[in-house]
């Protein structure tokens, strides 16, 4: 029983361990805006249809870049490229914020900002809060977020 006890607890953390290895960074977010608006620099329309793609220079487990114009259009999305196109200006989160007007809004007055809302968890499928870094670039606004643990 105690051996059975034991087990149960290894097996736990590692399951633990493991599901904190699937979470990305603030500094990883951050990072991979960084590349991103570099990337724009050089050749924006590559970039946003690479992204889009789900391209593996791009997309890495949940964290993934989200593009969008000054009027909140999705201009790239690394999880849903439905999105793409489509003005989400009005789109409220699960407590009922504008996020995305918002968003562009600390575009517009910061320039590099970190926001805070909820999203659904693209691994456990549960409502988590998170945080997404943006940095206004030109007429757009790239993005990349890290749920809270």
């Amino acid at each position: 029983m105690k051996y059975a006890i034991l087990a149960v607890a290894f097996i736990g953390a590692a399951v633990q361990a493991n599901a904190a290895e699937t979470y990305a960074s603030r500094q990883q977010a951050e990072q991979l805006v960084g590349k991103v608006t570099a990337a724009m620099r050089k050749d924006a329309g590559s970039t946003l249809s690479a992204i889009t793609a789900k391209d593996a220079a791009w997309v890495h487990g949940d964290l993934y870049p989200v593009v969008y114009d000054m009027q909140g259009k999705v201009l790239a999305h690394g999880q849903n490229s439905k999105l793409v196109g489509k003005n989400l200006i009005d789109i409220r989160d699960v407590e009922g914020n504008y996020y995305v007007r918002e968003r562009v809004e600390l575009a517009k007055s910061k320039g590099k900002f970190w926001q805070n809302y909820v999203f659904v968890d693209p691994v456990t499928k549960g409502v988590l809060p998170k945080e997404m870094y943006c940095e206004k670039l030109d007429e757009s606004v790239v993005c990349a977020g890290v749920y809270k643990r």
